[in-house]
């Protein structure tokens, strides 16, 4: 779905205060105060905050299936090197989106149902099977095991990476990287997760259980 600059600026505000506040904790007011816009505005663009919600999530959604579907038909990369370039893709995705993937995580933790759990399973469920198909490739090619729980392995992606994002001030702490540039840390972090997540996927892919 395309948006023009108003609803970019009106979804992005929304997401702002959806990751502070929790979408039950958001007004459509609040938004509007927020943006500098009328609350008819938000009316008018998308209707209500469920679907201003849903609009939220094709917006920062909807490149996820584009990217995994170009893996996918890739005819060039071997199974792993795609299974690289997913974890590479998740985790500038995690650094870039950090508000909404917070929205995700609160989400998923304080409700099994409403708008936002059915939205976040639908998602997940349509990249998840993206990603199997990922993961089909190689087993029928012998070099990815058989027995592979996909849900598990991307709580293994996607749990590690937004933990380290959600706490990186500890990690700087303890590793004693307080006076290291912000800019140098975000690439130290993003280096230090696609090695270790790397290692790991080929661990699991590739060995028997």
């Amino acid at each position: 779905m395309d948006f023009n600059d108003k609803q970019k600026q009106i979804i992005e505000t929304a997401e702002q205060l959806f990751a502070d506040r929790g979408f039950e904790g958001t007004s459509v007011r609040d938004i509007a105060e927020e943006a500098g816009i009328n609350v008819a505005m938000i009316s008018y663009y998308f209707g209500s905050k469920e679907k201003l919600l849903e609009a939220l999530f094709s917006y920062r959604a909807g490149d996820t299936v584009q990217q995994l579907e170009g893996m996918i038909h890739h005819k060039v990369l071997a199974p792993l090197e795609k299974i690289n370039l997913m974890i590479d893709f998740y985790i500038n995705k995690f650094q870039r989106q950090q508000c909404f993937f917070k929205i995700m995580m609160r989400e998923q933790v304080a409700s099994q149902h409403g708008v936002t759990s059915g939205l976040i399973q639908h998602f997940k469920k349509r990249n998840q099977q993206l990603v199997k198909q990922l993961i089909q490739e190689g087993q029928k090619t012998g070099e990815f095991s058989k027995n592979i729980d996909v849900p598990v392995l991307m709580a293994t992606l996607i749990g590690t990476t937004g933990h380290l994002m959600a706490t990186q001030h500890f990690y700087r702490e303890i590793n004693h990287l307080q006076e290291m540039p912000d800019e140098q840390f975000q690439k130290l972090i993003k280096k230090k997760l696609s090695v270790h997540l790397k290692f790991l996927f080929k661990a699991i892919l590739t060995h028997e259980i």
